[in-house]
């Protein structure tokens, strides 16, 4: 066995690299997700360490420092994160030549052959579903032999072996709560709307929803949503539970957790029985009798990406949603107390000053308890990239989806909408969600009801600020 460090590497101050789901990027509020996509093959590899830097505050000299100790490193990569990556690489190689260092993550799934043009310090990129392509490589095993790797070969020659089977077993996959608690501090990750300190896992992979923007089903899981069966879920809860007894909530990353219905009721039942409370992302359109379920049995809150207001626009990126559905959705989440965090996305295909008007008047009358306003992000390997490639949208300036410090830009851009006005409108929205008189008042009711929540608030009020401020200075 070759010893195998995972490793999140330092990025910009506060960088989310974690967030698999919904962009990796500096947040409103800091907000950490678990690294659970390195986690997991983590979890194959005996006597392997993850190192998750973003989340405890480490440096590059403390990621250099470690690398004379390993064989192998594997860095899961991005987008925005990529040429930051690639340095740490370098860094790590000047320490310990003998290093081998790949990547993986949705940036080399779709570009294995770019990434590792750009990148000559790196030997290898996983692409695709990678668990056990990165346990073959640190059993040592010829390259030659590995499915679903790209490698740069002795004479320096890139080869690409072919594709790796999609998993179909998921209960094939171990438990990463071992690896959390082996590796990670869980109080570093918190995320504004989670009861802390919570802890995230996947029941299982892949969408079937077509969403054209929407990154990982269309480059690492797929569009079949493949489960882990209900036991092997519950075991692992029941596990984290002994494991960690200061968590509060346990929350499942699965892009669609309601996709399966019965299944969801049948995890939930068991949840139920271990007395925990939790939360999942889900689309706006589960039934109510099925909601119903899930709140007598521990359900707090769901994640739910509501996109926009306009009806238009969610037939534009494939959402299949109806306004009407996703309001009475809502409607019963409110009447059965089950709180809602709504995720909203400005510049999509379609957008105007009065589309987006019409979406923050839906958002504020549907009345989601917390909202993130994120801008379009057209990433490679997506339908989307690839429309606003073919349709002139995206320019070269604002490819990186990220400015130098992190802060999301508007890299969409239309001819009856600018850059500029698409960038400005997030903090137009977030003003006018929650500096209305009845949220204001919620939320000091959440304070007044708990000192906790008093100094939660107040941390992210003025981190809020600072963020608006540094978008400010941004767009200048």
């Amino acid at each position: 066995m070759l010893k195998t460090l995972f490793l999140q590497a330092p990025s910009f101050d506060g960088f989310d690299g974690g967030a698999g789901s919904r962009y990796q990027a500096r947040r409103e509020i800091r907000s950490f997700w678990y690294p659970t996509w390195l986690a997991q093959p983590a979890a194959l590899v005996p006597d392997s360490r993850l190192i998750d830097a973003p989340a405890h505050r480490l440096g590059l000299n403390d990621v250099t420092a470690a690398a004379k100790d390993y064989d192998l490193v594997v860095l899961h990569t991005s987008t925005p994160s990529f040429a930051s990556d690639v340095k740490t690489v370098e860094a790590m190689k000047a320490v310990n030549p003998n290093l081998k260092a790949g990547f993986v993550g949705a940036k080399v799934a779709v570009n294995a052959e770019g990434s590792l043009r750009e990148a000559p310090a790196l030997d290898f990129a996983a692409r695709s579903e990678f668990d056990f392509t990165i346990k073959e490589i640190s059993e040592d095993r010829p390259w030659s032999s590995i499915a679903g790797m790209s490698y740069r070969n002795a004479e320096g020659v890139i080869v690409h072996n072919d594709e790796r089977a999609i998993l179909e077993n998921m209960d094939a996959l171990p438990f990463v709560a071992p690896v959390y608690k082996r590796d990670l501090k869980i109080e570093n990750y918190f995320i504004g709307y989670l009861k802390h300190p919570y802890i995230s896992i996947y029941t299982g992979r892949g969408c079937k929803s077509r969403c054209t923007f929407c990154l990982w089903p269309q480059t690492v899981g797929g569009h079949r949503y493949r489960t882990r069966s209900v036991g092997h879920v519950l075991e692992e809860i029941a596990w984290a539970q002994k494991a960690f007894p200061q968590v509060k909530e346990f929350f499942f990353d699965d892009d669609t957790f309601t996709d399966n219905l019965p299944r969801a009721e049948e995890i939930a039942k068991g949840l139920g029985k271990l007395g925990v409370t939790w939360s999942c992302n889900a689309k706006a359109n589960v039934p109510r009798e099925t909601l119903k379920v899930l709140r007598d049995n521990g359900l707090r809150l769901l994640l739910v990406g509501y996109e926009s207001g306009n009806q238009q626009i969610l037939h534009n990126i494939k959402k299949g949603m109806r306004i009407e559905v996703a309001e009475k959705f809502t409607k019963d989440c409110h009447e059965l107390g089950i709180a809602i965090h709504g995720t909203f996305i400005l510049g999509l295909p379609g957008e105007t000053k009065e589309t987006i008007e019409e979406t923050i008047h839906f958002a504020t009358r549907i009345n989601p308890h917390t909202i993130q306003v994120s801008l379009a992000a057209p990433y490679p390997g997506t339908f989307l990239f690839n429309q606003a490639i073919e349709n002139g949208w995206l320019d070269e300036a604002n490819a990186e989806l990220v400015d130098e410090h992190g802060v999301q830009l508007a890299p969409l851009h239309y001819p009856h909408l600018s850059h500029a006005e698409i960038f400005n409108s997030v903090e137009v929205f977030y003003k006018r969600f929650y500096f209305r008189s009845g949220k204001i008042a919620s939320i000091v009711g959440e304070m007044v009801r708990s000192p906790e929540m008093m100094k939660r608030r107040l941390r992210e009020g003025v981190e809020f600020f600072q963020f608006l401020r540094e978008r400010r200075a941004s767009a200048l």
